[in-house]
């Protein structure tokens, strides 16, 4: 994987052409799938993936190129209705990232019938003049949210790939001549140490669901890298003791069944072999902090 520097695109200005590029949000309320379809149409894992609701916690930046084109799409994170300042603070993220853009793909569950999170979103759209796209995920499950059938407005399935290309080709009509903002080798800004941690607190997700997803967040404190391998020493952590003893497991079972996953899927993306120490942390009611979370959510 490569990381993204600004000196490196800097150097490499002969590849920033011009092309039709684009700025593209996608919103939605929790569970819609947008991490879920932009992992698939980018062809690599940018986000994370859970069944939990509100995984996605930052705005994630990804690239998509075509010999013709760059779209820059933002996976924001989940909009809904909350008065809690951890969620406050993710609200205000996914909607800086619809004034950023220049196209919007709401994305509505075509699996679930529509609940107060949706008519707020519709509110906050009628507000902005950007373009809209109405995309219903999830076509290939039994549909509880009928699909209108009018202009702007798309069915997909992230698992088949149906009518992805349909999709691609609506975007196409809003993209317009401008100079390319990455080279054509990236497909994310994102750093090393955000993707890890990403990926540990996703393997956090899958082991404890049902009990502390929420209450987690992950840090990596140091990465060294030689010939051989990456060194990561990484931390879980939680707002309880409690808390820190269900993520360790008995006899440490769990934080380590956690590592062991997390190292193999960062062998995969990084290429090389890959040590990881991984431990639990408390950090006490770190939700409440608001000027904390204002620098953990970006």
């Amino acid at each position: 994987m490569k990381e993204l520097l600004l000196d490196d695109i800097l150097q490499r200005t002969e590849d920033l052409k011009e092309k039709k590029v684009w700025y593209v949000a996608i919103i939605g309320r929790p569970n819609a799938w947008k991490s879920t379809f932009l992992n698939a149409f980018i062809g690599q894992k940018i986000s994370i993936t859970s069944d939990v609701p509100q995984t996605t916690r930052n705005r994630i930046l990804a690239i998509y190129n075509t010999s013709q084109s760059q779209i820059v799409f933002f996976d924001t994170p989940w909009i809904h209705k909350s008065e809690k300042k951890f969620n406050e603070v993710i609200n205000n993220s996914a909607i800086s990232s619809i004034n950023d853009a220049d196209l919007v793909l709401h994305f509505i569950d075509s699996s679930r019938e529509d609940w107060e999170e949706e008519q707020y979103i519709h509110e906050l759209l009628q507000e902005i003049n950007t373009p809209i796209l109405k995309v219903y995920t999830k076509i290939d499950l039994r549909e509880k949210n009928t699909i209108s059938e009018s202009t702007n407005v798309y069915g997909i399935s992230s698992v088949t790939k149906e009518w992805f290309e349909e999709l691609e080709n609506a975007i196409g009509k809003y993209l317009k001549i401008g100079t390319m903002m990455y080279p054509t080798n990236y497909y994310t800004e994102q750093g090393l140490r955000f993707r890890v941690s990403e990926i540990i607190r996703e393997k956090v997700f899958f082991y404890t669901s049902q009990e502390l997803p929420h209450s987690v967040y992950t840090a990596v404190e140091e990465v060294e890298e030689t010939k051989k391998m990456y060194k990561i020493a990484a931390y879980v952590y939680v707002e309880t003791e409690s808390q820190k003893y269900i993520i360790i497991g008995k006899w440490g079972a769990l934080i380590t069944k956690i590592g062991t996953e997390a190292r193999k899927e960062l062998e995969w993306m990084l290429d090389k072999k890959v040590f990881l120490s991984l431990r639990a942390k408390v950090r006490k009611n770190w939700r409440k902090d608001e000027n904390f979370i204002k620098k953990l959510i970006k």
